[in-house]
């Protein structure tokens, strides 16, 4: 199985950038669909953008849709991160499905990664 590991994390003021990275154990990304999630604490994991297996469409949330980029290579998957807000504070986690759908709905996804912090705060 996949296994995967975030980084690129850190404390940024809003209005700041961040390029989150999840680099992965094999070259062979596109066999599956990538997903990036958070999670706050005391909130429920929340679902951030994907890019599907086949077709390499991305699909975004709304509260990130015009801020946050998905792209990804053979071994990693990235999210380019511009105009971060206080909200967007939470553990990103990298995960990855075998569906060759985007999905918003974390049961979708088998393998995912330990984290990576990000604080937005003035």
């Amino acid at each position: 199985q996949v296994h995967l590991v975030e980084s690129g994390g850190g404390l940024v003021r809003p209005g700041d950038s961040l390029r989150l990275s999840c680099a992965a154990s094999e070259r062979t990304l596109s066999q599956y669909t990538m997903a990036w999630f958070r999670q706050a604490p005391g909130n429920e994991r929340e679902f951030v953008a994907s890019i599907a297996r086949t077709t390499d469409s991305p699909y975004y949330a709304n509260s990130v849709r015009g801020r946050f980029t998905i792209s990804r290579g053979d071994a990693n998957m990235d999210l380019q991160m511009n105009s971060l807000k206080p909200e967007d504070t939470a553990v990103y986690y990298c995960a990855a499905s075998m569906k060759p759908f985007n999905s918003q709905y974390p049961d979708v996804y088998s393998y995912w990664g330990q984290g990576t912090q990000v604080t937005v705060s003035s």
